[in-house]
């Protein structure tokens, strides 16, 4: 009898304390002003990549954030280089990627191509991006993230990174956009 009523108490202690046992903590990795500061130092890295270029740029941003921080760029980057830039945004179901939709058509051959995305976590949803410029002959492909995650399944290294952070498989990215300033947290399970 007392073992029975120890196990039902353990039982209504944990119901009602679930909420405590699997709390969702979120750490603040990118205050406005920190991520305004990488956005500025992103653009000029691309701007030095790119100096003497002749050739147009075409951004391509991953939706949602990632086209917001593509535009973002774009704007940055008109004062830093002398070529014809386009910012075009990139559809894609990111769980299960397979067509990707471009919201406009596009010629990207002979073109220096940008592609942007907000975080690189596992690499997948920037691999499977890539996929569809291939069929084109574009002069060079590069990979720009706000944030990426040490470990990735995929092959991908971006080539400009704002803010790389080693997190556990449980910890979730995310950046967010408030009146038009980024930022970035991590979401852990505990």
């Amino acid at each position: 009898m007392c073992y029975s009523l120890s196990l039902y108490s353990a039982f209504v202690y944990f119901w009602t304390h679930k909420h405590a046992l699997f709390m969702e903590v979120k750490k603040k990795i990118l205050t406005k002003e920190i991520a305004a500061q990488k956005i500025n130092r992103l653009a000029l890295e691309v701007a030095e990549n790119l100096a003497g270029e002749k050739s147009p740029l075409i951004i391509i941003g991953i939706r949602d954030i990632g086209y917001l921080l593509a535009e973002k760029i774009a704007l940055l980057l008109s004062s830093y280089i002398n070529t014809d830039i386009e910012v075009v945004s990139a559809t894609l179901d990111k769980s299960k990627p397979g067509e990707i939709l471009f919201n406009k058509e596009i010629n990207l051959h002979h073109k220096n191509i940008l592609l942007i995305d907000d975080v690189c976590n596992s690499g997948k949803t920037l691999l499977y991006a890539l996929k569809p410029l291939l069929d084109f002959y574009p002069k060079r492909i590069l990979v720009l993230v706000l944030v990426e995650r040490m470990h990735k399944l995929f092959p991908i290294q971006p080539d400009f990174v704002g803010l790389s952070l080693a997190t556990t498989d449980d910890d979730f990215i995310k950046v967010e956009l408030e009146n038009g300033d980024f930022s970035a947290i991590v979401v852990s399970h505990s």
